[in-house]
């Protein structure tokens, strides 16, 4: 009986062990489960399935993404809202959505803020962007990363618009963005907040005359086949931020989220050679369709919309220091150049 005892016990206890063992190396191997709005065949998606596989490539399994995208699980609000209280790991979200939990990300719906792309991106990649990403962190959410979405045109159903002028009275349908309806109201047309998906409809219909995306979006949504006109103007540059909750990025080990970060850096360079791919072959095929698309002079559109970076100066918006700072970047200081 005494011997029993003593192998029933050691089978327990080795029981208990292989239990231990097998959850420890269950807590070894982290899931992360990020959620997005975008179609599959999207760039940013597509940046986002690199990540997946190079993280769990360099972590040899150890560290996994889920992603779920198309809106399975919500809207990009309702994504960044779960983050908030840890119930959904990471998303993608766009800075025009997320300017309502953030306020600082407004800055990317100013309009024509950034010179051009190479000064975008010298932003985005230096200080000011790293506070940026940073700054939701009393907000649970932490930022990664800025993904390449270009920035957005106008787009009309009958009228070329080359000059501010070309826009009076059109009605231009806008994100539902403070900064994206003071934007269309200072060039002269009327702002008109419409559901995204509502929109080909609404542009077949006359409903409004013309809306405002990026190449890739506006070919992907086919508005070409109700628009004439594609207008170059590049007004505003909402970017595509990828968003950790704060609660799961505080759960990860150190090494972890080195794997996390270099994943990311690596993704972001695929992605950005994704998007300039996609612009290319999106201009063409539309051209081919019978899109004329139209280069204008910014300089006219600059000094129509001067007047709201005016107003939040005089009201001392903080949003105004960040502007100054923006447009600063990359500007040699005249006092250190030779005569």
């Amino acid at each position: 009986m005494k011997i029993n005892s003593i192998k029933a016990a050691m089978i327990l206890m080795a029981i208990t062990f292989t239990v231990l063992l097998s959850c420890r190396q269950h807590r070894a191997i982290e899931v992360l489960k990020l959620a997005h709005v975008l179609d599959i065949s999207h760039p940013v998606h597509q940046g986002m399935a690199f990540l997946s596989e190079h993280v769990e490539s360099i972590s040899d399994g150890k560290l996994r993404i889920e992603i779920y995208p198309g809106g399975q699980l919500g809207s990009e609000r309702e994504y960044v809202e779960s983050l908030q209280i840890g119930s959904l790991d990471m998303t993608k979200v766009n800075s025009a959505v997320l300017e309502n939990f953030v306020p600082e990300m407004a800055v990317f719906s100013l309009p024509y803020l950034f010179r051009d792309e190479e000064h975008r991106w010298q932003v985005l990649n230096g200080s000011i962007g790293k506070s940026l990403l940073l700054a939701g962190e009393n907000v649970w959410l932490h930022g990664l990363c800025f993904y390449e979405t270009g920035s957005r045109s106008f787009y009309l159903r009958d009228t070329a618009v080359r000059h501010p002028d070309d826009l009076e009275g059109l009605k231009i349908r806008v994100m539902r963005s403070y900064w994206s309806i003071q934007t269309v109201n200072a060039l002269g047309a009327s702002a008109t907040p419409i559901a995204f998906g509502e929109l080909y409809t609404a542009l077949q219909q006359g409903v409004v005359d013309g809306a405002e995306n990026n190449v890739p979006t506006f070919y992907q949504s086919r508005h070409y086949e109700a628009c004439k006109f594609y207008c170059l103007d590049q007004h505003s540059s909402p970017s595509d931020i990828l968003l950790i909750s704060t609660h799961s990025w505080n759960r990860l080990e150190p090494q972890q989220q080195q794997w996390l970060q270099e994943a990311i850096e690596k993704s972001v360079t695929y992605q950005r050679g994704l998007w300039a791919k996609a612009v290319r072959e999106a201009l063409a095929d539309m051209e081919k369709e019978g899109l004329q698309v139209i280069y204008p002079e910014k300089e006219p559109f600059r000094q129509k919309v001067e007047p709201l970076y005016e107003l939040l100066r005089d009201r001392g918006d903080p949003l105004y220091d960040v502007v100054q700072k923006i447009r600063a970047v990359g500007r040699q200081d005249s006092t250190n150049t030779k005569p």
